[in-house]
């Protein structure tokens, strides 16, 4: 979730954009729901498994009503998970591990622990991998709107410096800015993306309850769109939703194969591991001048 993390557009969560080519019309809104016991795992990362659970069903209401765009129910459940974030989560600390496809190269894995403080909204970042010790700082409406960074190995020697999140150094090796980065700012672009996208048809939905992440059960909701399309960001998108905290905790995104019968390209994948929610984070925990920060 930055220099350039978690921009949950189109490109987050469950929903993808959905739209006509020019010249390509469809008469009459294509849409398919269905039930699945199994699903592909995700692509490798560190913490994250996906294996079958012996519950067979969802804590969530999936119910679709007649006539329904297969998406409403998916639209419900962010609802009322980024209602009950709203009202139940002031600060979270999770692992965070994302993958993510940049100028049509596939980037290296980076895992970070993340903090979030929602009121006013603040991101502390400390890598893992791929630049174990590198650091980010971010207060919304403080530092002249700068993140502050302190880079790893013999750059650190230059010390911390302020970055603009959407400048060309923040935004090197990431394909979302730190201000676009969390859970909360990945739900709220789900609901916004996915009621834009119930006007259109060609969209197959599935679910499957029997997943897990982490050794924690999970929702997972896949979003298929068969056919490119102009306005259509995503062949593939999924959601894993915790059945216990009701958030989710995994996205990823993957664009058509390049050529017929080929695997779907991985464009973009966000997990969130070992998540402590309400730690009571404070003005210090997110202060530069923290001697337990930067250090």
């Amino acid at each position: 979730m930055p220099a350039r993390m978690l921009k949950l557009s189109v490109s987050t969560l469950v929903l993808a954009t959905c739209g006509l080519a020019a010249g390509q019309t469809v008469s009459k809104p294509v849409y398919r729901v269905a039930a699945e016991q199994a699903t592909t795992a995700p692509a490798a990362a560190p913490q994250t498994q996906l294996v079958s659970a012996t519950e067979p069903t969802s804590p969530f209401d999936l119910t679709l009503a007649e006539g329904e765009h297969p998406l409403m129910p998916c639209i419900r459940v962010a609802k009322e998970g980024l209602a009950g974030i709203e009202a139940n989560i002031k600060d979270y600390e999770a692992t965070f591990t994302k993958t993510e496809r940049l100028d049509g190269k596939p980037g290296e894995q980076q895992q970070i622990l993340l903090r979030v403080r929602h009121e006013p909204f603040s991101v502390y970042m400390k890598f893992i991998t791929p630049y174990p010790g590198r650091e980010a700082l971010y207060v919304e409406n403080q530092n002249d709107g700068n993140l502050v960074a302190l880079d790893s190995g013999f750059k650190r020697r230059l010390g911390k410096i302020n970055l603009d999140p959407n400048g060309m150094i923040a935004m090197r090796g990431q394909r979302y800015p730190i201000t676009k980065c969390g859970i909360r700012n990945l739900t709220a672009e789900l609901i916004k993306i996915a009621e834009k996208d119930v006007q259109y048809g060609e969209c197959e939905v599935k679910y499957n309850h029997t997943v897990k992440i982490a050794g924690r059960p999970v929702t997972m909701m896949e979003i298929t769109h068969p056919t490119p399309r102009k306005n259509f960001r995503f062949h593939k998108a999924r959601i894993f939703v915790d059945h216990e905290l009701k958030i989710p905790v995994m996205f990823d995104a993957y664009t058509w194969p390049q050529e017929p019968g080929g695997q779907p390209i991985l464009e973009e994948q966000y997990i969130y591991t070992n998540i402590k929610l309400n730690n009571g984070f404070t003005d210090a925990d997110f202060s530069p001048d923290n001697p337990n920060l930067f250090k």
